[in-house]
C-alpha cells in the first residue's frame, strides 16, 4: 500500500534517482550543489516536496509550492512542479495518491487553485492530470534562460 510523506533531509538520493527519469536529459548534479539545494527547499516556507513510498522505498515525487497573494481575498495560489513515478511502478495509481495528498495539502494550507504545467504531449500524461481533476482551459506561458548556470 502506498503511503505520502513529507521528504526529509536522508531523501535527496531518491529524489534525484526520480528527477533523473523525468529530465534524462540533464547532467547530474554536483554532490555539494545538490546538497545545499536540498537544504534550502527544505528549509524554504511554502515549499514541499512529497514522496509517494512502497515500504520503505521512494516511488514517486513532487514539489508543491504554496505562494502569499494579495488578490482572491488573499487567499494563496499553488503550484505544483517536478512529478514523477518511477518508471517500474507507472499505472498503480501511486502518482495518484501523490497528487491527490499535494491537492489536499495545498486547500489545507487555504489555496484557492492549484497550477501546474507538464511538457508532455503524450495522452497518457494529459488524461492522468485531466482525471485527477486538472483542466487544460487556460493558456500558459513560459520563458526559460538558454542555458543553466553551472
Amino acid at each position: 500500500m502506498v503511503s505520502v510523506r513529507p521528504a526529509g533531509p536522508g531523501d535527496l538520493d531518491a529524489v534525484l534517482g526520480l528527477l533523473a527519469q523525468l529530465n534524462p536529459e540533464d547532467e547530474a548534479l554536483d554532490p555539494g550543489v545538490a546538497a545545499a539545494a536540498w537544504r534550502e527547499i527544505l528549509a524554504r516556507p511554502g515549499v514541499e516536496t512529497l514522496l509517494a513510498c512502497l515500504g520503505e522505498a521512494v516511488v514517486a515525487c513532487l514539489t508543491l509550492v504554496v505562494v502569499p497573494n494579495l488578490s482572491r481575498g488573499a487567499k494563496p495560489y499553488a503550484l505544483i512542479e517536478n512529478v514523477v513515478t518511477d518508471e517500474a511502478h507507472r499505472g498503480r495509481r501511486i502518482g495518484r495518491a501523490l497528487l491527490d495528498a499535494a491537492l489536499a495539502r495545498a486547500w489545507e494550507l487555504g489555496a484557492y487553485k492549484v497550477m501546474l504545467m507538464t511538457g508532455s504531449k503524450q495522452e497518457s500524461t494529459l488524461g492522468f492530470y485531466r482525471a485527477a481533476g486538472f483542466t487544460d482551459d487556460k493558456t500558459a506561458f513560459q520563458i526559460r534562460k538558454v542555458a543553466y548556470a553551472r
